[in-house]
């Protein structure tokens, strides 16, 4: 009994934790210079050309998703990052976006975990198709 209640509480640490810790503004918030599109385990790149006001169509685009907030930055920096949440858990994504002269610069990436099961990329390109759409 007394495992059972300590597995417990170390979940609901683990739980707490994730939705909780402060996001580094010094490790998530920086520009990225990209080159070509490319994609990791737990990371996307994506370069789109968007034209001059890309970024701020892109940042119209990204506020429409659910659980994504601004977490640093704005269109008159010329960099912004969102940290999107999972439903169930809370599990913090973080996007940075930034033009690189006409193109807009995307890199999204986990906080936690080694593999994101291609989360990041879809949504990136889900965001990318919305933008190019309209």
């Amino acid at each position: 009994m007394t495992i059972a209640v300590l597995v417990l509480v170390l979940v609901f640490v683990g739980l707490a934790y994730v939705r909780l810790a402060p996001s580094d503004l010094a490790r998530w918030h920086v520009a990225q210079e990209i080159s070509k599109d490319s994609q990791g385990d737990n990371s996307v790149r994506r370069l789109v050309d968007a034209g001059p006001e890309g970024l701020a169509r892109f940042v119209e685009t990204a506020r429409r998703d659910p659980r994504t907030e601004v977490l640093a930055g704005s269109v008159e920096d010329g960099l912004i990052t969102f940290v999107t949440r999972t439903r169930m858990v809370g599990y913090p994504d973080y996007t940075t976006a930034q033009m690189q002269g006409d193109a807009l610069a995307i890199y999204g990436r986990s906080r936690f975990g080694r593999k994101d099961f291609g989360v990041n990329a879809q949504r990136v390109d889900d965001w990318i198709a919305a933008l190019t759409a309209g």
